[in-house]
């Protein structure tokens, strides 16, 4: 697999990549990505903009946790994520200030935060070179042959950075991320239309 021609293909059909989560604030980027477990980026944006309104992330530290729950109730998992929210709020002010750090340690600390949005938090606030893989991301490079089969996540992550060496991580992950959402799907993938067809193994 040549590593040019896929950057010049996801390029041309994906060329100025964005976060689409909704955030204004350090804070609110890690919610909304802690949120978007188990749930689409659309239905998070539709929730956070009434959440972060109402609150800061002071006033989440005394929040009514039944209020959070009620708001953010389309995501699933409401009962959990709103003891979560609660949580990162009272570390976040208590050990930062109110600030998201640059500190993997501590970020994977966190209740409902593991090592991809924790990657999403450095690269995307930080411009840390991190490689966030989700679903998406892994589905498309196990496909393209980046990655095996039977590789976890952290495996299919090291082989990425590997591969992509001196690219924007960011930028790869947010084309990867889209491209598997758009076009290479998990079920009914677009293989007639790809643009790797004549290269992917799948």
């Amino acid at each position: 697999m040549d590593k040019n021609k896929i950057i010049e293909v996801l390029d041309e059909i994906i060329p100025d990549p964005k976060c689409s989560l909704l955030y204004k604030k350090d804070y609110e980027l890690l919610i909304a990505v802690m949120l978007s477990a188990q749930c689409t980026d659309e239905r998070v944006n539709q929730v956070t903009p009434n959440l972060f309104t109402k609150y800061d992330i002071f006033s989440l530290v005394e929040a009514s946790q039944e209020d959070i729950c009620n708001i953010i109730r389309p995501c699933g998992n409401m009962n959990k994520k709103s003891g979560y929210i609660k949580e990162i709020a009272r570390r976040l002010v208590n050990e930062y200030g109110g600030i998201v750090p640059n500190n993997r340690e501590f970020l994977e600390s966190l209740p409902g935060v593991g090592r991809k949005t924790t990657n999403v938090l450095l690269s995307n606030l930080f411009a840390e070179q991190a490689f966030a893989v989700d679903t998406h991301v892994e589905r498309v490079a196990k496909r393209l042959g980046l990655a095996c089969q039977n590789d976890d996540v952290l495996e299919v992550e090291k082989k990425l950075c590997v591969f992509f060496q001196d690219e924007s991580y960011l930028k790869l992950h947010h084309q990867l991320l889209l491209f598997g959402r758009h076009y290479c799907t998990s079920r009914n993938p677009k293989c007639e239309n790809c643009p790797f067809k004549e290269i992917c193994k799948f």
